[in-house]
């Protein structure tokens, strides 16, 4: 069993009102890193806590409290972060356990080490790890998952292997079918750049990665744009990313297992998703017996970051009336 530590952070992160100071040259570029005491101080919530598992503080936000909705864990997705679900966990805090995490190598939380300091490789076998330790620690019996992306594939693979203790399951833009990984990942299935980015990876080609994730880019903002930025160029992240991408072999899973699945589910997905197929929202919808669908128009791999007051209505309607303050629409089909 790993040594769990938790404590809590009083930090607030970044004011979404100041202005943002030029980044240095070398930083820029990515020549530099930014330790992760830094990344601690500016982006760490009223509501951040770290535990200590398999060799990382792990950061995660837990909020709300069950008052008889249940508890929902949020995973996100490659080179995301636990921010990627601020609106939409704002909202259902209110009628929710809402417990979310920084997945290794990302956001605060970064690379998980070896006993000798070697940073380890983030492969499926890794995250059920850690994803089943985590949950332990919190005592975590049975939650509703929310999981895109990356985020989506631990989360269904996780209902598959822990049957009576997944609620409901919603899968946003998930991954799990064989495809051809974005180029923004798939460059880092290249020898050269794998050891030429630890020292060399110019901000532009991460904030070009990230608007191509949202359908319309004209709808991020600075700040989330320096945040993403500021993770990637984190201490140790992109050594981790470049351990981490060729073991990301989709083809290799085995996703007719989710035809055993009885729990209830709902897939949501952005009809302008550039990294996953929309197709794929399909063969989710098909396989998983009973499972609702959502596709978006004009929305990108993360929906719920781009226009969350769309998707929080598809949640609460899925979720049920006690999942927010407002009235329950109808749901898609």
């Amino acid at each position: 069993m790993a040594s769990i530590e938790c404590r809590s952070s009083t930090s607030s992160g970044p004011s979404s009102t100041a202005p943002l100071p030029r980044r240095p040259l070398a930083a820029r570029l990515g020549i530099t890193s930014v330790p992760r005491d830094e990344l601690r101080r500016r982006y760490t919530q009223s509501g951040s806590k770290f535990i200590r598992i398999m060799g990382a503080d792990v950061h995660y936000v837990d909020e709300g409290s069950d008052r008889g909705g249940g508890v929902i864990v949020m995973i996100h997705g490659f080179a995301s972060s636990l921010h990627t679900w601020d609106r939409v966990a704002d909202e259902l805090k209110h009628a929710y356990r809402v417990i979310r995490l920084d997945l290794p190598p990302f956001g605060v939380t970064g690379p998980l080490r070896s006993s000798t300091g070697a940073i380890e490789t983030m492969n499926l076998p890794t995250y059920r790890r850690l994803i089943d330790t985590f949950l332990q620690a919190l005592g975590i019996a049975r939650a509703t998952f929310i999981g895109n992306s990356l985020g989506g594939l631990i989360s269904w693979d996780y209902a598959v292997r822990h049957r009576e203790a997944v609620e409901r399951l919603v899968l946003i833009d998930s991954a799990g079918f064989p495809m051809r990984l974005p180029i923004y990942i798939g460059l880092f299935n290249s020898a050269l750049v794998r050891a030429s980015s630890p020292r060399w990876l110019p901000e532009a080609i991460i904030k070009s990665a990230v608007r191509n994730v949202y359908g319309d880019p004209r709808k991020i903002d600075a700040l989330t744009l320096r945040r993403y930025v500021e993770f990637f160029h984190g201490e140790g992240t992109r050594t981790a990313i470049g351990k981490m991408v060729p073991t990301l072999d989709f083809a290799e899973l085995d996703t007719t297992v989710l035809s055993t699945l009885t729990v209830p589910t709902l897939v949501l997905w952005g009809a302008n998703d550039r990294w996953i197929p929309p197709a794929h929202a399909a063969e989710f919808t098909q396989r998983i017996p009973g499972a609702k669908s959502v596709m978006y128009p004009g929305l990108g791999h993360i929906p719920m970051e781009e226009a969350p007051e769309r998707v929080l209505a598809d949640l609460r309607a899925f979720l049920g009336a006690d999942a927010g303050k407002t009235a329950v629409p109808a749901l898609a089909g």
